[in-house]
């Protein structure tokens, strides 16, 4: 049996263990999913135990994704390092290797549902979310502009996203007129009937991810729906991070249909 699982603290909140058991029962792998909570300051001895148990691979969470990426074990790859987290971390080689799929979560979220990444994108929000939004479409060839209510965090973040712009928040209407793309990686929608972006600054020609899932429509997402938008709800994102790490342990094609099944299933 391979074992896989997930490393945070907290995790019993976690919908990844129903949605990846559900891709293994689906393709008839013999597969678990489990979950690790250390301490905060024991990230090293449960990466130890992990390997030593023979588990295959783990996603990290919160607060342990700067640890990942800075353990001199793990191997990051380069998006990784230009995001600066690891999310991600992969025993099948001989080497422990790190990735973030956090990117892979926005971009094919937006493929899933038939947008072209391409043209001008916004991102609102230059925390951990909003550093893998910048990196994954400005690698997809979309020009980017950050928005983030301390400006100097979007400036900080457009200096390392290629063909990137910070701005402060309020400079989103004007940024959203001729923009395609717009992603919320801020947490705002999550606890309040709230959305980071005046409605009216939103238009039929957008394409709108939220990186909030609970709830799964937020105030953003109803907004953008009024004007014709379309609209991408935060658990697609969450979803495709989980099958990128799914693939990249098996070997196999992920089924996203069981999968986002499942997941709908706990949200």
């Amino acid at each position: 049996m391979q074992v896989y699982g997930l490393l945070g603290n907290p995790v019993g909140h976690s919908l990844s263990p129903p949605m990846h058991e559900a891709g293994y029962r689906e393709l008839g792998l013999d597969a678990r999913y489990v979950t690790f909570e250390p301490a905060p300051d024991d990230f090293d001895d449960a990466v130890a135990g992990a390997r030593a148990l023979g588990v295959r691979g783990l996603n990290v969470t919160i607060p342990f994704k700067g640890d990942a990426l800075a353990h001199p074990d793990v191997e990051a790859d380069a998006l990784a390092e230009r995001i600066g987290a690891v999310n991600t971390l992969d025993f099948g080689g001989e080497h422990v290797t790190g990735h973030n799929t956090d990117a892979a979560g926005v971009t094919r979220a937006f493929e899933h549902h038939g947008v072209d990444l391409a043209g001008a994108g916004v991102v609102v929000g230059a925390g951990g979310a909003g550093r893998a939004a910048a990196f994954a479409l400005a690698d997809a060839g979309v020009d980017v502009a950050i928005a983030n209510r301390t400006e100097s965090k979007a400036v900080d973040l457009a200096a390392d996203v290629p063909r990137a712009s910070g701005h402060p928040l309020d400079a989103v209407p004007d940024l959203l007129a001729d923009a395609d793309l717009l992603v919320n990686a801020t947490s705002v929608g999550m606890e309040e009937d709230a959305s980071p972006v005046p409605a009216d600054a939103l238009h039929a020609d957008l394409a709108v991810l939220d990186a909030v899932y609970t709830p799964v429509e937020t105030r953003l997402l109803r907004d953008a729906a009024a004007v014709g938008a379309t609209t991408v709800d935060g658990a697609w994102m969450l979803l495709f991070q989980g099958v990128e790490a799914f693939e990249r342990w098996t070997g196999e094609t992920a089924p996203v249909d069981a999968m986002n099944g499942a997941l709908r299933a706990e949200l």
